[in-house]
């Protein structure tokens, strides 16, 4: 039967209508998932090596263990934010005598097999290689090697009880960023205590097999709730959802563009695709600390630098505004029989993106603790977002001509995508870093930030010109993208 299924889906995969469509999309994909892959396999093969030279005097696998107690409660994070179970077409299949349970453990199963749970793996199997190469004792590190598998299918179906439950997506940010703050003050040694746990499992292998345990509870767990709704009834039934009325009135103050602004806002918080994007760009917040904490960027590479600088109030920006307008695909017919400006439409879009852009640049002023520079930097991206990249992506969006499905996942999603998407990251990203680089080479850094703030500053002296500009495109387009819109995949 579990043949049969595989066989199922993979004919629902080739046959389907958006088969063969976007295959440069697809292509470019497959070449970006090889990249995260190789990258892990170099870190699992050379990470010993790396942390050896690094730190002589101490056990790189003390050191990895001291830290994975961060890494599971990121990737906990991660999954909320970006996995999705994987669902089959049951609906055909309840009217056939098939048992239920055969179903449900097959569904579940199914998302063992995750990318999610499998990318791990390539930094834990190599690494795990190394270390018996290394001469460290083999039932020890097959033992360890075991707990993380284990702890990563624990985490898959932990993540399916607590995903659409954002109390759980707080809470675990609240004890992850506690961790953090704990261990950076000194006030409890929390890296010793998580490597401590992850030695004992290397120590005494028999003690990978207690979360076993866990496992099965989770996995039994996931079972009853999916057993309950693997039902014809519950599978034809009209879902009636009850629309939350949140208070919008401040958004009164926009003007005319308020009408638009409330019905992004409403868009974003209650659909999953949009509400991912929003919540992922508080994330990149803190992606500035992977450059900013490294002096190889500093001296070597300043202008990966300004790269991160442009993400820390950027990533809204540049994740919900490359899809624009086809956040409104599925009701972008309905729009366009409205008796309304279009340019109020764009603005809508432009000011949403300028707020976030602003929210975030207030964020991170923690950023101050790593030096002036370094938040003139970050400053100097904000205006570049805000004066720039905001008109630029409103303008790249006149070519957009995919639908949306607001429902699905972000991740490993690439509906909506097209060649547009890839194109525009070339403005986006490398002339501002071109133009720092430039100036900080034959000038100096402060020229540098003064450089990129001046575009920024330049976007929105002429705005109005440019927003006419745009406009005009989207108008000149305007039947094209309904009839795009309009078309299923």
């Amino acid at each position: 039967m579990i043949g049969k299924f595989l066989s199922l889906e993979w004919k629902s995969f080739v046959r389907s209508a958006s088969f063969g469509k976007s295959l440069a999309v697809k292509i470019i994909m497959g070449f970006f998932a090889l990249y995260i892959i190789l990258s892990f396999l170099a870190i699992g093969i050379g990470g010993y090596y790396l942390i050896k030279k690094e730190f002589p005097d101490s056990d790189p696998l003390q050191i990895v263990n001291s830290f994975l107690l961060f890494a599971i409660l990121g990737d906990l994070i991660f999954r909320y934010l970006m996995q999705k179970l994987p669902v089959m077409n049951i609906k055909p299949l309840l009217t056939l005598p098939i048992k239920k349970s055969t179903l449900v453990h097959y569904v579940l199963g199914k998302s063992a097999f995750s990318g999610f749970n499998i990318l791990g793996l390539f930094f834990y199997i190599p690494f795990s290689i190394v270390l018996i190469k290394e001469g460290y004792n083999v039932i020890g590190v097959l033992g360890w090697l075991f707990a993380m598998i284990l702890i990563i299918q624990s985490a898959n179906f932990l993540n399916f009880l607590i995903n659409k439950n954002n109390v759980a997506l707080v809470g675990i940010v609240v004890v992850l960023v506690s961790l953090i703050g704990l261990q950076k003050f000194e006030i409890f040694d929390v890296v010793g205590l998580g490597g401590q746990v992850f030695d004992a499992i290397y120590a005494h292998p028999i003690y990978s097999l207690s979360i076993i345990i866990i496992l099965a509870i989770l996995y039994y767990l996931n079972y009853k709730q999916l057993r309950h709704l693997v039902y014809l009834d519950e599978a034809v039934a009209t879902k009636v959802k009850e629309a939350n009325s949140v208070d919008l009135s401040w958004a009164d103050k926009f003007g005319d563009v308020a009408p638009f602004i409330k019905n992004d806002i409403r868009l974003i918080w209650r659909n999953k695709r949009t509400k991912t994007v929003f919540l992922m760009s508080f994330l990149f917040l803190f992606y500035g600390l992977i450059f900013f904490t490294n002096d190889i960027y500093s001296t070597k590479m300043p202008a990966m630098l300004m790269f991160a600088a442009l993400f820390v109030t950027g990533g809204f920006t540049l994740n919900y505004g490359q899809f624009i307008p086809a956040w409104d695909s599925a009701h972008y017919k309905m729009l366009m029989t409205q008796s309304f400006r279009y340019r109020k439409f764009l603005e809508s879009k432009w000011v949403l993106m300028v707020s976030m852009t602003a929210i975030l640049y207030f964020l991170s002023i923690p950023y101050l603790y790593f030096g002036l520079d370094v938040f003139l930097m970050i400053t100097a991206g904000a205006i570049f977002n805000i004066g720039f990249n905001s008109l630029f992506l409103l303008f790249a969006g006149s070519f957009n001509r995919k639908r949306i499905d607001l429902n699905k996942s972000g991740f490993g999603n690439t509906q909506g995508t097209s060649a547009t998407q890839f194109i525009i990251i070339i403005p986006l990203m490398l002339f501002p870093m071109l133009v720092f680089w430039v100036f900080n080479k034959f000038v100096g850094q402060n020229s540098g930030f003064i450089a990129v703030a001046t575009i920024g500053v330049l976007g929105l002296i002429f705005k109005n010109y440019v927003m006419n500009v745009i406009e005009n495109k989207y108008l000149k387009d305007k039947h094209e993208m309904v009839a795009a819109f309009g078309k299923e995949e």
